[in-house]
């Protein structure tokens, strides 16, 4: 997230942030009335009557099951495309003549799109956008 919109939440009067904290329930009759949630660091839960929630995900990538799979930057964050230094493609014993597409990985034809990839944008139209650019990269793959 940026700098800037993080400040204006912080300062913002009407937010309340709760870092190191999970949502652990959601209730409601037709819309939200209620979310339970638990602080991580001290394991104390607390439910409020709650209209709207707003969550931060892809922050932190889940990429630790790829480990030796795929190349991924210092923050998990998958490699690909001119993101591949060829220091990447050596260690990945990259096979082929080409270079990688712009959306794929160190493993020939396997893409990655969205908040998961190093240096996107961070923004849902633009993975939409990345997953229409890797189905034709695909089918690129597919006729070679």
């Amino acid at each position: 997230m940026s700098r800037y919109l993080i400040r204006r939440i912080e300062d913002h009067p009407s937010i309340t942030l709760h870092a190191n904290t999970e949502i652990v329930g959601l209730e409601g009759n037709g819309h939200l009335e209620r979310v339970t949630w638990r602080n991580n660091k001290t394991g104390d839960a607390h439910s409020r009557a709650v209209r709207h929630v707003f969550t931060m995900t892809g922050a932190v990538p889940s990429t630790s099951w790829l480990n030796g799979c795929v190349t991924v930057d210092a923050n998990g964050f998958i490699k690909t495309g001119t993101d591949l230094t060829e220091s990447d493609l050596g260690a990945a014993q990259w096979p082929l003549a080409r270079a990688p597409h712009l959306l794929e990985t160190s493993l020939p034809g396997v893409f990655a799109v969205g908040d998961v990839r190093c240096r996107s944008v961070k923004r849902c139209a633009s993975a939409v956008g990345e997953g229409a650019i890797a189905v034709a990269s695909v089918h690129q793959v597919l006729a070679e």
